[in-house]
């Protein structure tokens, strides 16, 4: 009998050998919510692992080790697979069980240090296998559990393992035997009918004597069938807690076995017995009892409770993507955003004609929008499509020149502030459409200082405009603005030529106040002009006569311009209005594709970060996405929160930038934004994002798809050197050397209204 234990102990260590390369941790992240009936969901699924036969006959039947795992930070889920069981095969079945949850696969590494002290036993039935614990509980017996695992000191661990393999065989058919002879049935079997029949039991009892003389006898077996009804498992479960301190460990081993008494039915019960000295946090399998699915869910399973005691829940519940929605790779058909995290792990990608219903991005600091907006610029570098991109922080545009390709140098238009060359020119007066580009000006004032902002105001600024570009044309800039205003001699030379009775009307009234009067009406118009024309660089870009930067020509031919405007430097004012400034110039260049066939129209893209600050264009904001996306324009729209919004730009993102990313939103912003995501998003995931975790709903073929939850992709690395290369060849291209006064200007001093 000794032998044949030990060959039977060396084929099960041999068998277990066999499980170990390539196994793995599914570590488990519960969802918010949490359904009662996932846990026997999963181990009915997970009977799909018995092998058959002959093959458990020759390498066993592979098992499984659900486990608690605690330290001084928490609790953490976890289930190892052996190497055997084919990847993906039971982290489909767990999400599969519990929608929502959040997985995470890792290589398998022994639970606990075998070299601290220990204190572990393990859970016997008390009774035969073939009777059954408690199923029916009406709370949670698991936090019961979870709380006696919390409240570790540092060094600390307490682990409990549930091992559990499928069964089939002459084993299960034991539970109906007993059954059986409960009820008062004879020997079973041939052999034991031919023995009844060469010599009856005279004082055999009938099953009715019996069922009158021992009445609980019913109840047994019908706990019994009730069990055996069911598919079971073989299982083990042990305990184990690791320290320093031994008399504490043993309290916290006892309390922990103490726990699992709430599983003690009319019929069974666990006790506790010895581990051996070298199994604690092993997940060797020996010889197990016997439980059935439900017995087993009742053991192993995710917290019902959503204040489960140490245990993290998943933030918001993972949502796979629409089979519509492409999966790349990226080229010049499609934008990869990136990779979904619930179901099959695949890439989640935009179409580019789908790009021009324009894009939605919302979130936080320090959530991944920024990563999201550099990777979607770069794709569009390497695929040779046009952007501009207006940067108020700063960071998004150094992440995006550290990583643009080699062909982008000498396409690359970069405005910093802080590069200490001139910087690149825009006269934002010229142009073919000159009433356009002073509509854009003033409109763009208007919008930037609305509070101090007037009629008369707005008609002094618009006038003064129109009156530079009828006279100088498209040499006209905003610096002539306050020496129009201001230097009479130089207004009578330019409204002498100026040959429009309505604006020469407008200046015969301006001419006919005092000086004083035209410095009160000037006023408002110089205090908005210094924010711009004060700082070096805004003056040096926006008021040289020669327009150094073809915007137009740039995003037709798959150019960049990148304007780092961070309001740190410039100020906020001042920040704003060149962002609004180049963006109303950047647009008016777009409006020349309408001369152009559909078809010869590029595809470009406007990427704006806090975008409320700088969509100042005349007109409504719906009217120009929609004519926007006509001229093959995609807006890539990012911001905070939705309070930034102005009522109408809130709307207007609402209907018409129908492709949405969200990224973490305030409760506020979450139940506001669900219009858009549920009912599969609800406004509690998307206040409980993860960081770099979007929830994405995207226009495909121009129809709306379901939404989805992505995980945004990494940037990719730094290429050496490239950020001073492209900054090199912009100055080189696109800058010019700043305009210096001339000797009679730097004696003059300045013009005073008051002496006219």
């Amino acid at each position: 009998m000794s032998v044949l234990a030990l060959l039977r102990h060396g084929l099960a260590l041999l068998r277990h050998t066999r499980l170990e390369p390539g196994s793995r941790l599914i570590e488990i992240t519960p969802p918010p919510q949490t359904d009662p009936n996932g846990a026997p969901v999963l181990w009915s699924h997970l009977l799909g692992l018995l092998r058959p036969a002959w093959k458990r006959l020759l390498t066993g039947q592979p098992h499984l080790a659900w486990e608690y795992l605690a330290d001084e930070s928490g609790v953490r889920i976890q289930l190892w697979v052996p190497g055997t069981v084919p990847p993906g095969t039971v982290e489909k079945a767990v999400q599969a069980a519990w929608p929502g949850t959040t997985i995470t696969t890792r290589p398998a590494t022994a639970p606990l240090d075998t070299k601290a002290r220990t204190a572990s036993g393990r859970l016997l039935l008390g009774r035969p296998e073939h009777f059954p614990l408690k199923t029916d509980h009406p709370n949670d017996p698991v936090r019961s559990m979870l709380a006696a695992m919390t409240g570790l000191r540092p060094g600390e661990h307490a682990l409990v393992q549930i091992l559990a393999r499928p069964t089939t065989g002459r084993r299960l058919r034991r539970a109906h035997r007993a059954a059986a002879a409960l009820r008062g049935a004879r020997t079973a079997g041939l052999l034991g009918q031919a023995l009844d029949e060469l010599a009856p039991m005279s004082g055999h009892t009938s099953p009715g004597e019996l069922a009158r003389m021992f009445p609980e006898r019913a109840d047994q077996v019908r706990a019994i069938l009730i069990k055996a009804a069911q598919p079971r498992y073989e299982v083990a479960v042990r305990y184990t807690v690791t320290g320093k301190a031994v008399p504490r460990l043993r309290g916290r081993a006892h309390t922990l076995a103490g726990v699992f008494a709430l599983y003690t039915s009319s019929h069974q019960y666990l006790r506790r017995a010895r581990l051996f000295p070298s199994r604690p946090g092993s997940r060797r399998l020996g010889t197990g009892y016997l439980l059935s699915v439900g017995e087993l869910a009742a053991l192993a399973h995710l917290p019902w409770d959503i204040d489960a005691p140490g245990v993290t829940r998943a933030g918001a519940r993972p949502v796979a993507p629409s089979p519509a929605v492409p999966s790349g790779p990226a080229d010049q058909r499609v934008r990869v955003l990136g990779d979904a995290d619930s179901g099959h792990r695949r890439p989640v990608a935009m179409p580019i004609p789908d790009g021009r219903h324009h894009i939605h991005v919302l979130g936080g600091t320090g959530v991944g929008k920024s990563t999201l907006l550099a990777n979607m610029v770069l794709a569009d570098a390497e695929a040779g499509r046009g952007a501009l991109v207006i940067d108020p922080k700063g960071d998004l545009i150094t992440d995006v020149l550290a990583r643009l390709p080699s062909r982008t140098i000498g396409s690359t238009v970069v405005f910093d502030p802080q590069d200490a060359a001139p910087p690149p020119v825009i006269n934002v007066l010229a142009g073919p459409n000159p009433a356009f580009a002073v509509d854009s000006i003033v409109t763009i004032f208007h919008r930037c200082f609305s509070t101090a902002w007037g009629p008369r105001v707005d008609d002094l600024l618009r006038s003064t405009c129109l009156t530079l570009t009828k006279v100088l044309g498209p040499r006209a800039t905003l610096a002539d603005v306050p020496k129009l205003l201001t230097d009479s001699a130089y207004r009578t030379r330019i409204t002498a030529r100026l040959g429009d009775e309505l604006l020469a009307g407008f200046w015969d009234s301006y001419q006919a106040l005092t000086p004083a009067g035209q410095a009160t009406v000037i006023g408002p118009v110089m205090n908005k002009l210094r924010a711009v024309l004060l700082r070096p660089f805004i003056r040096h870009a926006l008021t040289s006569p020669t327009t150094t930067v073809p915007i137009g020509e740039l995003l037709d031919e798959g150019g960049l311009i990148l304007a780092r405007l961070p309001k740190g430097i410039l100020g906020d004012d001042a920040a704003r209005l060149f962002g609004s400034i180049l963006l109303a110039h950047t647009w008016h260049a777009t409006t020349r594709r309408a001369v152009l066939a559909a078809s010869a129209r590029p595809d470009a893209a406007l990427y704006i970060d806090e975008c409320h600050n700088f969509l100042n264009l005349p007109g409504h904001i719906s009217d120009v996405l929609a004519e926007a996306r006509g001229y093959r324009l995609s807006l890539v729209l990012a911001h905070q929160h939705l309070d930034q919004l102005p009522a109408d730009l809130r709307e207007a993102l609402s209907a018409d930038a129908r492709n949405k990313i969200f990224f973490t939103t305030s409760p506020k912003d979450a139940n506001d934004l669900k219009a858009h995501t549920a009912p599969l998003i609800t406004p509690h995931d998307l206040a409980h994002l993860g960081a770099y975790q979007a929830a994405v709903r995207l226009i495909i073929d121009g129809r709306q798809t379901p939404p989805c939850t992505v995980r945004t992709r990494p940037l990719p690395p730094i290429q050496s050197g490239r950020e001073e290369e492209i900054r090199k060849a912009s100055r080189e291209r696109f800058s010019t050397a700043a305009p210096e006064p001339t000797p009679r200007n730097r004696r003059r001093k300045p013009a005073d209204p008051r002496n006219h």
